[in-house]
């Protein structure tokens, strides 16, 4: 349904993807995997023709096939719309979609109130199940979905793996989240940047992801073990070989002139001996495996008391303007422990995280940390990365600074960049470095790693999980829920509630 054949993209000289070969049939489901900024967001535009900043060559063949996409977020131009207006835009079938419009609200769990709202208005969970809405409406063959989980709460993240699972339409879909890359790809296509993001490498395997994941750690982890094994043996036979030449050598340097038979013999043997050093020397080994590095981060310095109290919340009403969205919540934190808010789209958790993070931020006696949601909140405020990191300018500042980006893996280039240049990805680790380099005592974190690779995502949940201050946090990822979390709240319309939600 879908060909592609030696597609190569690059953005000001530097390859996304090169001679890429793909074909995408009924039923597979293609998850694009790979680390922050390596371009997965722009293959997708770059096969639908809408990248204008990157250079393409190659062969895309849809076969008059229509592909539906669903962006990263509504575009802005959109979002004083009507929710019903959004969804019909210029569409001349509109009395024939409308029939299937309340059927596929049920579908998605939405009420029908919510056609008369503004997009603005409507919480990030439920714009990302109106684009899907407007995919459906549409009847598309072929659908591309970027980052279809932002946002979406642990029931329509599962209603998501159920729709990617029943669907027989192929899919093309970033996402970051481990648990529905293991629920429903069945195809990877893995961008790498290696040689210090010199040269892009891409893998493309029909298999599902968490075979990938083990297939790929095995596969790198033999070559580490051959490289090794295949180099000590060449030194050691390098190392006897040497000794041996010296031997002969000092023994042609001290021979009489009076024996010439023994030097014809000597001179015989270095001949022989070179004519191994030079076999030495054209055995090709194995080259230790050339992968993107890790990012490598932890939190120092950054003890709270087991009795220390944090916060004690009492709120009678949660409000957005007049709208009230919860009652009674209460909230008390005291320690060293970590703490997720769960709950519907819409139901007010970022409102709730924001209050948390007033009441706490001009405390005296805790150190503060805010990772929002919508990371341009904040970074609206500055022009280049270390204005962000090092806002003083101050030269030892800035020093920590590259060199705590550096192990987050950005580049010279990402380090001196424009903060509106970076990916949504890039941006989350550029906040990540900004919590450590404050030495925060009381993480508030939204959503932390949703636009986070899930090859860094690993290394950010151990981190956290190490951490010996508070976390406050409202996520949907599974992964970091299990392995961070220590108590789940459920905010309701009725208040906080602790939870399981396994």
């Amino acid at each position: 349904m879908l060909e592609i054949k030696n597609l190569s993209i690059s953005i000001n000289d530097r390859y996304i993807i090169k001679d890429l070969n793909l074909v995408l049939n009924h039923g597979d489901k293609l998850a694009i995997i790979g680390e922050e900024g390596n371009g997965k967001s722009t293959i997708l535009k770059s096969i639908l023709g809408i990248c204008e900043y990157a250079k393409i060559n190659g062969i895309i063949n849809t076969h008059n096939h229509r592909i539906g996409y669903l962006e990263q977020s509504i575009n802005e131009i959109y979002l004083n719309n009507i929710v019903y207006e959004y969804l019909f835009i210029n569409d001349n079938d509109y009395y024939e979609k409308v029939n299937s419009l309340y059927k596929y609200l049920d579908y998605l769990k939405l009420s029908d109130k919510i056609l008369d709202q503004k997009i603005n208005t409507l919480s990030g969970g439920e714009k990302v199940k109106i684009g899907i809405l407007k995919l459906l409406l549409n009847d598309y063959d072929i659908l591309f979905l970027d980052e279809p989980t932002n946002d979406l709460d642990l029931e329509s993240l599962k209603w998501l793996e159920q729709f990617i699972n029943s669907i027989n339409k192929p899919i093309i879909y970033v996402s970051h989240d481990e648990t529905l890359l293991s629920k429903t790809a069945n195809m990877i296509l893995h961008l790498e940047q290696i040689k210090k993001k010199t040269e892009s490498r891409h893998t493309v395997l029909k298999i599902d992801y968490d075979s990938y994941v083990e297939e790929r750690l095995l596969k790198i982890t033999k070559q580490e073990e051959t490289a090794k094994i295949e180099k000590r043996k060449y030194q050691i036979h390098q190392e006897k070989l040497q000794r041996i030449m010296q031997k002969v050598e000092h023994q042609q340097n001290t021979i009489s002139r009076s024996n010439p038979h023994g030097a014809k013999l000597l001179k015989k043997k270095m001949h022989s001996l070179k004519s191994q050093e030079k076999k030495l020397d054209d055995i090709k080994l194995t080259e230790m495996p050339d992968v993107e590095e890790s990012i490598n981060f932890f939190f120092e310095k950054t003890e709270i008391p087991k009795s220390k109290k944090i916060i004690n919340l009492n709120i009678d009403e949660l409000k957005i303007g007049n709208k009230i969205l919860s009652k009674n919540l209460k909230l008390e934190v005291v320690g060293n422990t970590y703490i997720c808010i769960i709950g519907k789209n819409g139901v007010g958790k970022s409102t709730l995280l924001k209050q948390i993070y007033e009441i706490l931020k001009d405390r005296e006696d805790i150190k503060v940390g805010y990772m929002p949601q919508t990371y341009d909140d904040i970074l609206n405020k500055y022009e280049y990365v270390l204005d962000f990191l090092s806002p003083s300018g101050s030269k030892e500042k800035i020093t920590k600074a590259r060199m705590y980006l550096g192990n987050m893996k950005f580049t010279r280039e990402e380090m001196t960049s424009k903060i509106k240049e970076l990916s949504n990805g890039t941006k989350a680790k550029l906040f990540f470095t900004k919590l450590v380099l404050e030495e925060n005592d009381v993480l508030i974190l939204d959503e932390p790693t949703r636009n986070v690779s899930p090859l860094s995502n690993p290394v950010i949940r151990k981190s956290l999980r190490e951490y010996k201050g508070v976390i406050i946090s409202i996520s949907h990822d599974r992964k970091f829920i299990d392995e961070v979390i220590d108590t789940t709240y459920i905010l309701t319309e009725l208040g906080l509630m602790k939870t399981e939600i396994w």
